[in-house]
């Protein structure tokens, strides 16, 4: 390859022009309209962004086929080529033309690649002009090295302010933040995809097809932020108004360090475009900004660049040591400082130390083939030494077979052509794939090199886009960036609403109307949220009107009332049931956003309202019906409206008196509106359903002021139909009010289930206590109290402790006694019954149908003589006929009533004048009886015919014989004779008995 003649310190100001100045000066744009004026011409650019950016420009004013566009990974040479667009590294040695121009000269002072802008900024010249375009930083050197050359300072055509600290997310649009790392990029990205809509991405790592893929993103306006490395200040031109840093130091490859003014400088140049005014500040965790400094950006004002990074270009390749010591060989002129170790020389280093290639170096042509190998770009940044082992590859195939096999490159091209993976991924294999593109464009590596350039490029094209893609997935929210385009633009949204709600403006889905409430997605958050919801919700203003004007017709059906007091409309929630002046009467309170206002928002209130009053009034009709009933009057009028006041269900002892003073007709017309007097409870069986029930919870709700526990689920609980449940003890004893239950210590019973109850135990007190006459009734026992029957059990839905609490909480006591020992029993008895114990039932306030009968089973037929004979052995049932010890006695339990008398309706109870209870002792007896003045009451007792008198005293009033005794003192009347009870078929011990008797009885007959 051709070499430049290196130039003279003489010869190098001859016919150079150094434009000089800040950024947005117009130094490209100047050297675009020199080169175009010439015959011919070429450029170095930093960048292959910039230069596809240059080159596109300058192919809009003369046309395609007379520019070319060459670097290191993309050649374009028309056959009739005049102007060249090149990077700074792929520059042509060999090509000579009128016009040259090297950009961004300050890059010079770079420890990476300052080398090479030294080199072409002394030694690259056109014939007629040359012009270096770069910052007023390189005055000095350039007037020290190039002596004679016409410096042109150039100032700014804007101003550049600083705007001080703000917020990622309070960034003025058109804002460029620079962070210093590929994470930091990232997040910030993120952050501003949640924030704002999104944000294109600028990295240096990126390749060229990605990068202005992404760049394009940001100037089209699909979005309003740009995340960026410092590559966006080497004469990236862009549309920003301001220059955001999020950081203020980087890795320049050998340390952490912090930017110097120029770089900030360079980079906060960037705002501002043109004639238009540009701002930089700090954001994130970047420290504020000294006072010094933000001066000294604001004026352009930066010190002097001292020296340029320099290395030899005239090699000696007579030999590999020769060539090594040629590169380190010293600059000796001033301003001048020999370049750090490169990737190039560090690869040269690891090759000549294997073998295999010291074998072949031989050679001057052998050892510049092995220079160029060298050259071959690190863009995977593995390791040195795996870069190197490339280079020894490349170098092997080339000097050992003049061309690198097909199939080897064709199996390395095929191991990155896969476009799967996250952004990581992508960008390793587009950095693994950029090396070979460099290799195929290289003009004699391969045998077909055009053939292979077009497919490496194609793989990385094919990459980049997919790389562009997750980029976009990523970090922008498409829907939000079109969206918010056309709201600059002021436009008309176009809004669709389909079938299931899902709102679309311009084809975009922005969220969800329910009812009359518009939800938008929950990325569309930030100003530009608030802005693209306001932008549907006014594309929307018809769809509620129309909406509007189909609930005011909907049908009843078309809305119910959900557990949680939400009026749905088709299924979605269009009102809120409130609390109003009455219980009875509650408010509706609609769900809609502002949009729906005015005469729209009035009909769908008073829709709702309507269907709320008939709602009410269907389910509660008859509390209507008492408040509203004028044959009522005094006590039972207000007891009419305490019953609608708690919904249907009171607890009588709250009413005691009132109902104690009734008259049997007030009685009678509360009957006729439904209310019924039960033991517990005055209450409307009608409303005991679980819909009536479920509502009045709700209104009983509403006029709490506090959160209820147990809305949610204790309701559901009482709508599956059981008669009883376990109460959950955080729950108020009012909500199972409400709900037509009543607390029985830990479970909850309904009303009427009590109340039937109440009838099962009532009957069974009451003929043991000689009140009744006639056959006992299940469940009566001897004295003031009864068992337990499989009925009421079946009746509650529950048995043993959890039925034992219900009765200790109605104020029965359990008392525990042995069983009566059998009597007599009618002659052989056949068998001894067993009771088969029913499944419960469970009652249902809808019906009274009766509790089944327990079954009654007999088991096979035993001999008399045999039970007998077990019986007498001490061990009945046990045929071995063993003798035991005597078994136990037979406990049995009894209920009695506490501190009332249970057995009775509470408005049948006598009321003592001193208002004192009788209580009974645990053996039931009566301690306590007498009146306040110490003379005993009188006692009610059954009578011959089952009536019932006072003790010393006849029916009538009539006197009976008198015994004196002294004290002129009525003698008590001796009882009447004891009424033989019948034999109880199902008791086993009377059987026995009645089978011992039989047997006694034929024994004297014999």
């Amino acid at each position: 390859m051709l070499r430049p003649r290196t130039l003279l310190p003489a010869e190098r100001g001859r016919n150079v022009t150094a434009v000089l100045g800040p950024t947005n000066t117009g130094k490209t744009h100047l050297a675009i309209e020199r080169m175009v004026a010439q015959g011919s011409g070429l450029i170095g650019l930093p960048l292959r962004l910039l230069a596809r950016e240059v080159y596109q420009r300058i192919v809009d004013k003369v046309g395609t086929e007379k520019v070319a566009l060459i670097t290191g990974e993309e050649k374009i040479t028309p056959k009739n080529a005049r102007f060249f667009v090149s990077t700074i590294e792929a520059m042509p040695q060999d090509l000579e033309v009128d016009f040259v121009a090297i950009d961004e000269i300050q890059i010079a002072s770079d420890l990476d690649r300052g080398h090479v802008f030294t080199d072409r900024l002394l030694n690259r010249r056109g014939r007629h002009e040359t012009l270096l375009l770069g910052a007023s930083t390189m005055r000095g050197l350039v007037e020290r090295l190039l002596p004679g050359a016409n410096i042109v300072g150039r100032p700014r055509l804007s101003n550049l302010t600083f705007a001080g600290e703000k917020k990622i997310t309070r960034l003025p649009r058109r804002s460029a933040i620079v962070a210093f790392s590929a994470d930091e990029v990232y997040a910030i990205a993120e952050l501003i995809r949640r924030q704002r809509g999104g944000a294109a991405v600028v990295l240096g790592a990126l390749s060229p097809r990605t990068r202005n893929a992404q760049v394009e993103l940001y100037q089209s306006g699909d979005v309003e932020y740009l995340v960026a490395t410092d590559a966006i200040g080497m004469g990236l031109n862009l549309d920003v108004d301001h220059i955001a840093f999020a950081g203020d130091r980087k890795f320049d490859g050998f340390q952490f360090r912090r930017l110097n003014p120029s770089e900030f400088g360079q980079i906060a140049g960037r705002a501002g475009r043109y004639m238009n005014d540009g701002t930089f500040g700090t954001t994130g965790r970047c420290p504020p900004f000294e006072k010094e400094l933000v001066e000294r950006l604001e004026g352009h004002n930066f010190e002097s660049v001292r020296l340029m990074q320099w290395r030899n270009t005239d090699l000696d390749f007579s030999s590999v040591a020769m060539l090594q010591l040629s590169l380190a060989v010293a600059p000796t002129e001033s301003g001048l400082t020999r370049a750090p170790t490169g990737e190039d020389v560090t690869a040269l280093e690891y090759a000549v130390r294997d073998p295999d290639v010291r074998d072949v170096a031989n050679g001057r042509d052998a050892i510049a083939r092995l220079w160029d190998v060298c050259q071959v770009p690190d863009y995977r940044k593995v390791s040195p030494a795996a870069h190197a082992e490339l280079v020894t590859s490349l170098y092997g195939f080339l000097m050992r077979e003049g061309k690198i096999p097909d199939d080897w490159f064709a199996r390395q091209v095929s191991l990155g052509d896969r476009t799967d993976g996250d952004i990581d991924t992508l960008s390793a294999r587009i950095a693994h794939i950029r090396t070979w593109t460099f290799v195929a464009n290289r003009p004699d590596w391969l045998k077909d090199p055009e053939h292979w350039q077009g497919v490496a490029r194609g793989v990385e094209d094919k990459l980049s886009d997919a790389l562009h893609e997750r980029l976009t997935q990523r970090f922008v929210d498409r829907r939000s960036s079109v969206l918010m385009r056309r709201l600059r633009d002021k436009d008309m949204l176009d809004a669709e609403v389909t079938d299931k709600g899902d709102v679309l403006v311009e084809g975009q889905h922005v969220g969800r109307l329910a009812a009359f409430r518009f939800t938008a997605d929950q990325s569309a958050e930030g100003e530009d949220g608030r802005a693209l919801r306001a932008a549907a919700v006014k594309a929307l203003a018809g769809e509620f009107t129309r909406r509007a004007d189909k609930l005011a017709s909907a049908a009843d059906a078309d809305i119910v009332l959900s557990s949680d007091g939400t009026l749905r409309w088709l299924g979605e929630p269009a009102g809120k049931l409130a609390a109003g002046e009455h219980i009875l009467r509650p408010r509706s309170r609609i769900l809609a956003d502002d949009t729906l206002a005015g005469p729209d928002r009035e009909k769908a209130e008073t829709r709702l309202q309507l269907w709320i009053d008939a709602h009410v009034k269907r389910l509660l009709g008859p509390l209507f019906d008492l408040e509203a009933s004028e044959a009522l009057t005094g006590i039972a009028r207000g007891l009419a409206f305490q019953v609608a006041e708690h919904l249907g269900v009171l607890d009588r002892t709250r009413v005691a008196d009132d109902v104690k003073g009734l008259e049997q007709d007030a009685r009678a017309s509360l009957r006729k509106l439904g209310i019924r007097f039960g033991a517990y409870h005055i209450y409307l069986p009608l409303l005991l359903k679980p819909a009536p029930r479920a509502l009045a919870a709700q209104l009983w709700a509403l006029k709490q002021e506090t959160a209820v526990a147990g809305l949610d689920d204790v309701p559901a609980l009482a709508a599956s139909g059981r008669t009883s449940f376990k109460a959950d003890p955080a729950v108020s004893q009012d909500l199972y009010r409400a709900l037509g239950y009543r607390l029985c210590q830990d479970r909850a019973v309904r009303v009427d289930i009590l109340e039937r109850l109440a009838d099962l135990i009532r009957p069974a007190i009451a003929y043991r206590a000689g009140v009744t006459p006639g056959d006992p009734p299940a469940g009566a026992a001897d004295g003031n109290g009864f068992t337990v029957t499989v009925a009421m059990t079946s009746l509650t839905g529950c048995s043993g402790e959890d039925f034992s609490a219900i009765l200790r909480s109605l104020g029965y006591r359990l008392d525990r006694r042995p069983a009566p020992k059998p009597e007599a029993v009618p002659a052989l008895a056949a068998d001894v019954p067993t009771e088969t114990v029913p499944e419960p039932v469970e009652a249902s306030p809808e019906t009274d149908a009766p509790i089944a009968d327990a079954v009654i089973e007999a088991p096979a037929e035993t001999p008399a003589e045999a039970i007998l004979a077990e019986f007498a052995a001490g061990t009945p049932g046990d045929s071995s006929g063993a003798t035991t010890a005597a078994a136990e006695p037979v406990m049995i339990d009894i209920w009695r009533p506490g501190r009332q008398d249970h057995h009775r309706r509470p408005d049948q109870q006598q009321r003592r004048p001193d208002n004192r209870k009788r209580f009974e002792n645990r053996e039931g007896g009566r301690e306590g009886a007498g009146a306040p003045d110490g003379k005993p009451r009188p006692q009610r007792r059954p009578d011959r015919d089952g009536k019932t008198n006072f003790k010393g005293g006849f029916k009538g009033g009539q006197k009976g014989p008198r015994r004196d005794d002294g004290a002129g003192k009525p003698q008590r009347q001796a009882p009447p004779p004891r009424r033989e009870k019948p034999l109880d078929p199902n008791s086993p011990f009377a059987a026995l008995a009645g089978l011992k008797a039989q047997l006694e009885g034929d024994k004297t007959k014999t």
